[in-house]
């Protein structure tokens, strides 16, 4: 039995639900990490609108790996009251989806203050009232390592997954460990005891984004790696960023600025070749 479920967030391959699930279809993936439905976030579907998705996908044999979430991808000035509001409505979505995981963040820090003291407890507040309401729903969190975020490096990734005690897990995403200067193998060393499932992307040392197996981000010997040490099958996901995509601008600061090794006709053809290279990845490790 294999030890990968492989997933993806499909609003890349194109952003119609539909198509993307067709081409999942075609790529022989039945699994999905949503975040993107017909270029409306998740978090702003209405539960109608959900449970027609939910309906959707059970009739094309797709499951939800995950939520895709953007929560904790506010700055400290934004009103968290609001978006706990919008925890209850993402966290009652995931249910109706059937999702255990729901991908979240931690935070950017005031503006022009960075992450002092204070701010830093701010961080850990937020952090533990989202937490305990996802203990209410019956899902869990998991933190993606995330670019000027509190847990941009391996350290603040560990230190807030350490806080938690196993409340909170990892979603570890190497290309973003590898774009942002850091040694993905040595993150995964720090926080393999708390890895839920893993995003796909790949980067070079250099900042630019490449289809995967082509940078630095370590994909092959990290999932091998993990492989060895789980027993049982866990979720890879892919999100290789290769060409613009809808919402792109919502989920990444200065997208614009984002650097690609590879042009492609469209989404279709980057997606697709992403997965095929995955795939190959994965018959080296099996």
């Amino acid at each position: 039995m294999s030890k990968f479920i492989v997933s993806g967030f499909a609003d890349e391959f194109d952003s119609d639900l539909k198509t993307h699930v067709e081409g999942f279809k075609t790529l022989g993936i039945n699994h999905i990490e949503v975040r993107f439905i017909n270029e409306k976030n998740i978090a702003d579907l209405t539960e109608e609108e959900v449970k027609d998705l939910k309906a959707y996908l059970d009739e094309n044999g797709i499951k939800v790996s995950a939520v895709g979430s953007p929560l904790g991808k506010i700055t400290l000035d934004d009103c968290f009251d609001e978006h706990i509001e919008k925890c209850k409505r993402v966290y009652r979505y995931a249910n109706i989806l059937g999702a255990k995981f729901i991908r979240m963040f931690s935070f950017y820090p005031h503006k022009d203050k960075g992450f002092c003291e204070a701010s830093k407890k701010e961080v850990y507040a937020r952090l533990e009232k989202m937490v305990a309401l996802a203990e209410e729903y019956g899902v869990v969190l998991c933190h993606e390592n995330e670019g000027e975020i509190y847990g941009e490096s391996p350290e603040s990734c560990l230190e807030v997954l350490e806080y938690f005690s196993g409340r909170l897990k990892c979603v570890f995403d190497m290309g973003n460990f590898r774009l942002g200067g850091y040694d993905p193998i040595k993150a995964y060393e720090m926080l393999k005891e708390y890895i839920a499932y893993f995003h796909l992307k790949d980067g070079t040392i250099d900042g630019i984004i490449v289809p995967p197996g082509m940078g630095d981000a370590k994909i092959a010997e990290i999932l091998a790696m993990h492989a060895k040490k789980v027993e049982e099958p866990f979720v890879i996901s892919m999100e290789p960023h290769l060409v613009d995509f809808c919402g792109l601008n919502d989920l990444v600061q200065d997208a614009k600025e984002l650097k690609k090794e590879i042009s492609y006709a469209n989404s279709q053809e980057a997606f697709t070749d992403a997965a095929n290279r995955i795939f190959e990845i994965l018959k080296g490790i099996e």
